[in-house]
């Protein structure tokens, strides 16, 4: 088939390497249209870098302006973030004013929200639309779509469906792998999966803050969890929180979705509530531990991206953690492989905000380590360095990535999230 890409999502990204890699023509246009064929964007995920620039040499997978897109293709893919809705009703204005007898298939993949694939449909509604929920997961984006058992698909009728299984019958080859549904049935399941998940990280937050209590030890805990079969270990993984831009925008998207039926849904509000309580976790241990004598103090961070494997920092613990720190008069020395460059943009220049390209570097005379991030490049430090150069060994570990036992053993005072 012949496919129009519309967005410069990681699944805009993903779906192009993917159709072009399985003998797609695919054309990616991407928003504004100053673009030239010849510019692709970098995704923090090199997997995805490669299969586009390998795509992009055979020439089944083209980058063009949107002067130079060709509405004449069979699919349309729009693959935008959850703010560019406008983006998506120009793409449909524009096809709209191609005259064309040939019934095209139109593919939402952005998550805008409830009834949005229905608004875009209204403006050519004499083709055929379907919903396809995003569910890439950043750091792991092309086995999160090729490791899937069953994909859920949105559509009206059966025509749809049966092109939707042709456009991806070289990903998705047997019958039983298609969860076809109504399209606003998909759009609200891809809100609730994310609900679901959410709730299972906060519940464990919520354990892992009565474990500490209670003298037990939540990893424990998770593993037997993770052990009934019944439950799995998906997002059983407590720490400093969630964040993530898509992942927000779903959960707040599903609460407001819920009040607005007029039916008050405390179990999201709890969920929500606790994230955000969650994100402050390591400034309460660091206030215990220095017993509120902050002011002046300075505290290495390690990790700044709301998880790794991404230059990401929308909705990260980052910002609160800081805001809190600054508020005492902390001066914070921060690492992160990846999203400096997105610190810098939204902070500019501080006194109380240094940021360092050397992990070691930020550990320099602190008074306390804490790690936010859980980069590979902080999972084995070296520990005998850190405690020659800081001026207290202490370590508040926010993604329970050390073993307690090994740390306080290097003569390090050490806090994790539940940890005994």
């Amino acid at each position: 088939m012949k496919i129009n890409i519309f967005g410069s999502t990681l699944q805009a990204a993903v779906f192009a390497g993917l159709f072009a890699e399985s003998g797609h023509h695919v054309e990616w246009c991407l928003y504004p249209s100053n673009c030239d064929e010849t510019q692709t964007p970098e995704y923090q995920d090199h997997h995805v870098n490669q299969l586009i620039e390998k795509q992009q040499k055979t020439g089944f997978l083209k980058r063009v302006t949107q002067q130079q897109c060709d509405f004449k293709h069979d699919v349309l893919l729009l693959s935008y973030a959850n703010t560019e809705y406008a983006l998506a009703e120009h793409v449909i204005q524009r096809l709209a004013q191609h005259d064309s007898s040939q019934q095209k298939l139109i593919i939402n993949g952005s998550t805008f929200g409830l009834h949005e694939t229905e608004k875009l449909s209204h403006l050519c509604p004499q083709h055929l639309w379907a919903y396809l929920p995003d569910n890439i997961q950043e750091g792991n984006a092309l086995n999160s779509v090729l490791q899937m058992q069953k994909i859920i698909v949105g559509v009206s009728n059966d025509p749809t469906a049966k092109m939707i299984t042709e456009l991806l019958r070289p990903l998705f080859p047997a019958k039983q792998q298609y969860l076809f549904m109504p399209i606003l049935d998909a759009e609200f399941t891809k809100l609730s999966i994310s609900g679901m998940l959410a709730t299972r990280i906060s519940y464990m937050n919520d354990l892992a803050n009565v474990s500490e209590k209670l003298g037990i030890d939540i990893q424990n805990v998770q593993h037997g969890l993770a052990a009934d079969n019944r439950i799995g270990g998906s997002y059983l993984s407590p720490g400093a929180g969630f964040g993530g831009e898509n992942f927000s925008h779903d959960i707040l998207t599903l609460s407001n979705t819920v009040s607005a039926t007029g039916v008050k849904s405390r179990l999201l509000d709890q969920v929500w509530s606790i994230n955000e309580q969650q994100k402050e976790i390591l400034f309460r241990k660091l206030w215990n531990q220095f017993q509120g004598d902050l002011k002046g103090r300075k505290v290495a961070i390690w990790g700044a991206s709301f998880k790794e494997n991404t230059n990401s920092i929308q909705n990260s613990s980052i910002h609160p953690l800081l805001k809190a720190l600054w508020a005492q008069g902390v001066v914070v020395y921060l690492h992160d492989p990846e999203a400096l460059g997105a610190i810098e943009n939204m902070y500019g220049q501080r006194e109380d905000l240094v940021l360092c390209h050397d992990q070691y570097q930020a550990t320099q005379n602190a008074d306390a380590l804490c790690l936010l991030t859980a980069w590979k490049q902080y999972w084995s430090p070296d520990f005998a360095y850190l405690a020659q150069h800081m001026a207290h060994a202490l370590i508040l570990d926010g993604r329970n990535i050390y073993d307690p036992d090994y740390v306080k053993a290097q003569g390090f005072s050490y806090q994790g999230v539940g940890r005994a």
